[in-house]
C-alpha cells in the first residue's frame, strides 16, 4: 500500500496492493542525441510547445501514430514492419519507460515484448487523442478482442514532429482478473457515461479550457492534496475504471481522510481531444527525464469530471 500511495494515486483512485513503474529512461545520451534535444520542459505548456489550434496537422499526425500500430503490432519481427517503424519513426527517437530503447527498434521490440507476454496478442485501440505535436493511444493488448477483462491496458504517448515520431512514452499494466473488493466491475475500456461527445462536436478552444479545467483539478488533488476540489470539479458519482476503486468521489474521501502520506505529484504532460483530457504525471519538481508514475484520462462536460480511467505500469 505504502508503494502504490507514492506513486499509482496518481490514477485518481485507490490502487492499493499494485507495484509500481519504474523508471523512464531516454536511450542515449541527450548531450549528443539530436533527437534528445526535442524533448520539452514538461512542466510549462503541458509538455508542447507546438500549436493546440492547428486540427489539421493533429489529425495526420494521429494517422500516423494509428497506422503505425495497425500495420507494426500484428507482426514486428517482419521485414515489412521494421521498414515501416523506420519510416516513421526518427532513428534515434527518445523512449521513455521502463526496459525501452530508442528509435524503429526500440517500439519493434517494445511490441514482440507484448507478443510474448499475450498469447495471439492484438492491438485494440479504445482511446486516441492529438493535440499539438502529442498523440495518445489508450489501447488493450488481448487475445480476444472481445474481452475486455484479459490481458493488458496500455497508453502510448509520442510526440510527432513534421510526420516523424521523435519522442514517445509507453504506459502498460496487467488487466486485473476475479471479482475485484471494490464492487467496480466496470472494465478499464468502457465508456458509460451517457452524454460522451460525438466526434468532432467540441471546438479546439472548448478543449483547451477542459485541459487547464482537469490539469488544475488533478493538480489541486494530488499536488496541493485539496480535498475540496472533489466536490467542485468531479460529479459525485463519476464513473470510474480502475478495478480497485468504486465509482464516485467517497472512496477518494476516504482515502485522504486516511493516515497514509505520499509526496506530492503532478501533471506535467497532458493534451485534450473532444471531451477527454489526457495526463501524465511526475513526482512535484521532477526533471523531463525522470519516471512518470501514470497516465491519466477524464472526460470533461459541463465543468465536471464524469468519468475516468487510467494505467499504472507494474515495476
Amino acid at each position: 500500500m505504502v508503494t502504490r500511495v507514492a506513486a499509482a494515486v496518481a490514477g485518481v483512485a485507490i490502487l492499493a496492493g499494485c507495484s509500481t513503474t519504474g523508471s523512464a529512461s531516454s536511450a542515449g545520451d541527450k548531450a549528443s542525441s539530436p533527437t534528445a534535444a526535442a524533448v520539452v520542459d514538461t512542466t510549462s505548456s503541458g509538455g508542447t510547445s507546438a500549436d493546440r489550434s492547428n486540427s489539421t496537422v493533429e489529425a495526420a499526425n494521429e494517422k500516423t501514430v494509428l497506422t503505425l500500430i495497425a500495420d507494426v503490432f500484428p507482426d514486428p519481427t517482419s521485414a515489412k514492419a521494421k521498414a515501416e517503424a523506420e519510416a516513421v519513426i526518427a532513428p534515434d527517437a527518445v523512449a521513455h519507460g521502463s526496459g525501452l530503447t530508442a528509435g524503429p527498434s526500440g517500439l519493434l521490440d517494445q511490441f514482440a515484448a507484448a507478443h510474448t507476454r499475450v498469447a495471439n496478442a492484438q492491438a485494440v485501440v479504445k482511446h486516441e487523442a492529438a493535440d499539438g505535436d502529442l498523440v495518445a493511444v489508450h489501447w488493450q493488448v488481448a487475445s480476444d478482442p472481445n474481452d475486455e477483462r484479459a490481458g493488458e491496458a496500455a497508453v502510448d504517448l509520442f510526440r510527432v514532429t513534421d510526420g516523424k515520431i521523435v519522442e514517445r512514452w509507453s504506459f502498460a499494466q496487467p488487466i486485473a482478473t476475479g471479482t475485484p473488493a471494490s464492487g467496480n466491475t466496470n472494465t478499464m475500456f468502457s465508456d458509460l457515461y451517457a452524454n460522451a461527445a460525438t466526434p468532432g462536436s467540441v471546438t479546439e478552444a472548448q478543449e483547451e479550457s477542459n485541459r487547464t479545467f482537469a490539469v488544475g483539478a488533478y493538480n489541486t488533488l494530488f499536488r496541493d492534496q485539496d480535498v475540496s476540489v472533489l466536490d467542485t470539479s468531479f460529479d459525485p458519482s463519476y464513473l470510474q475504471h480502475n478495478a480497485v476503486a468504486p465509482n464516485g468521489t467517497a472512496a477518494l474521501k476516504g482515502f485522504f481522510s486516511g493516515s497514509a502520506k505520499f509526496p506530492p505529484q503532478e501533471s506535467t504532460i497532458s493534451l485534450s481531444d473532444g471531451d477527454l483530457v489526457w495526463t501524465f504525471s511526475q513526482s512535484v519538481g521532477a526533471k523531463a527525464s525522470d519516471p512518470f508514475l501514470a497516465a491519466d484520462i477524464f472526460r470533461v462536460d459541463d465543468k465536471l469530471i464524469r468519468e475516468h480511467w487510467d494505467v499504472v505500469p507494474a515495476s
